[in-house]
């Protein structure tokens, strides 16, 4: 059974659905947008508890990590003296990459779920929407670094279109702003995978391949190739592995985003409609520390190694740079996207540490952050549906007029700030512990990292609970006086459905992480080993 390719490319043939269905069925769009997500959602479950958790009984080594693989021919040209292109359909996943399946496919549903807003051109919303779930499952998928790229750029797309089309006010700024942030990182990336392809050789066939697990193994690199190791190669007096990881690193890293790479985040998050900036935060950002674990470190961990210190200050910057400004917002929404580059932040730091710990964070924050991230836009998404508008001071008392909506609030920011029984706080205490112990066990980040990000929570339950008290808090005083009283109204049944899904997760990972750590445990292992190696 392929399940990979099902879950992946399901989401085209409901696309092309939707496209030839007539105008006359538009209603029933996002009902077959919402199915789709629902049977990835469950064939997602049924990988996870079909996944095994011991790697295959392959011990901890990283080439045979992988489950649920399938690969296929899909390009072969002769290239006379430089022997065959070979470029494979080849998708696996181990346990780095099959929790983001689960995330992804749990945060489409809550994002076509919030979709039931869109009114307009609903047939080319939905078609694109698709696109997008395939795209990104795609990525998380494959093992061919040329249909990783394929798939990468893919997502590009959509996002233009759907930020584009149906953002706000300032929607074709903040579209063309997001397509050249990340279109800039692809183009440099091209090169680095053009290069590793004439670097590696297929151990089974002879040829250079774009294989990404050969890639893994300097055992496969041609002793006088570009990136090999023995090679030691040079490219503007630089080694050339660690230009390469450089440049990898800056591609991955727009998407987290870093600082000062994060300046496309605010403005497309603020213009996007709710669903896309769910997508935008609880996935795309994800996209980009899976590619950091995924390629960077696994393709050139010696590489990484020596720009750690580096990489974890970049993290503490991140972290306290991205809680200051949320600090100084005014607009709700861009409050929670600044919020998300301090947070996002911490995975850096845990990466950084080369710990089993601080890796185990890191990979717990963005899937911890991916259903925190989703909630809160959500939950902002509700409130600007009713009264178009989001602006902090314009609210006041709303606990008097929607009390369950300020349920949903409270879990969500007090999730997002790393209150014990959360998904965050494991998150983040594990990503500090690893920061901590990275000096005395490998020496690659000093302590005083994990202090800094340590005042990243602080300043995140400042920013929090301060508009928590602003808005919900007190007596009612509404900008809109009485006709705002009667469009706020309360979560409705869909509304509850999806916030409760989001709850019940961030939940059950605060209270019972072993369900995600028994199943990566392994393959963080091995990468934490192939990086010490």
């Amino acid at each position: 059974m392929n399940t990979l390719s099902i879950i992946t490319f399901l989401p085209v043939v409901a696309a092309i659905l939707i496209l030839i269905l007539p105008s006359a069925y538009q209603q029933r769009y996002k009902h077959i947008a919402l199915s789709v997500t629902v049977i990835q959602l469950v064939i997602s479950i049924y990988i996870y508890l079909n996944f095994k958790s011991s790697g295959a009984d392959a011990g901890i080594s990283i080439e045979k990590q992988f489950q649920f693989v399938e690969k296929l021919t899909w390009i072969r040209l002769d290239m006379g003296t430089l022997g065959k292109l070979e470029i494979d359909y080849f998708l696996g996943i181990d346990g780095i990459s099959m929790p983001f399946l689960v995330l992804t496919s749990l945060v489409m549903f809550v994002a076509t779920l919030s979709a039931w807003e869109i009114k307009t051109n609903l047939k080319g919303f939905f078609a694109l929407f698709l696109i997008l779930n395939m795209a990104i499952m795609g990525v998380f998928c494959a093992l061919d670094f040329f249909l990783f790229y394929v798939f990468y750029e893919l997502m590009l797309l959509p996002l233009y279109f759907l930020i584009g089309m149906w953002g706000g006010v300032r929607r074709e700024y903040a579209a063309i702003k997001f397509f050249l942030y990340t279109l800039f990182g692809s183009v440099f990336m091209l090169l680095v995978i053009i290069g590793l392809y004439f670097s590696v050789i297929n151990p089974e066939t002879g040829n250079h391949t774009f294989n990404m697990i050969s890639m893994m193994n300097p055992a496969n690199y041609v002793g006088g190739s570009i990136f090999s190791s023995l090679a030691n190669s040079q490219i503007f007096g630089i080694s050339a592995r660690l230009l390469a990881f450089i440049v990898l690193f800056i591609a991955f890293a727009i998407k987290v985003p870093i600082v000062p790479l994060h300046t496309w985040l605010p403005d497309a998050h603020v213009e996007a409609p709710t669903p896309v900036s769910i997508i935008l935060a609880g996935i795309l950002l994800k996209v980009g520390g899976y590619g950091i674990l995924r390629i960077c470190y696994s393709i050139f961990p010696d590489a990484g190694i020596s720009v750690s210190w580096w990489i974890g200050l970049i993290g503490v910057i991140s972290i306290i740079y991205g809680a200051l400004n949320a600090l100084a917002q005014s607009d709700l929404k861009r409050l929670i996207a600044y919020s998300s580059v301090s947070h996002m932040g911490f995975v850096l730091l845990g990466i950084a540490s080369g710990t089993v710990e601080g890796t185990t964070g890191a990979m717990l924050q963005m899937i911890s952050h991916g259903f925190l991230s989703a909630m809160l836009f959500f939950l902002v998404g509700m409130l600007y549906n009713r009264v178009h508008d989001r602006d902090i001071t314009n609210f006041r008392g709303l606990a008097l007029i929607m009390p369950k909506y300020t349920a949903f609030v409270m879990i969500a920011f007090f999730a997002s700030l790393g209150l014990p029984g959360f998904s965050a706080f494991i998150a983040e205490a594990f990503s500090l512990i690893g920061a901590f112990t990275s000096e005395s066990t490998n020496g690659l980040i000093p302590r005083w990292m994990a202090i800094g990000g340590s005042i990243g929570i602080l300043l995140s339950a400042a920013y929090f609970l301060w508009t928590l008290q602003r808005m919900f808090f007190g007596q009612t005083r509404l900008m809109g006086g009485e006709d705002w009283k009667t469009k706020l109204t309360d979560v409705n049944g869909r509304e509850a459905f999806a916030l409760v899904s989001l709850t019940v997760m961030a939940l059950l990972l605060g209270i019972l992480p072993s369900l995600t750590i028994d199943k990566m445990n392994s393959s963080v292992l091995a990468l934490v080993n192939l990086i010490a190696g």
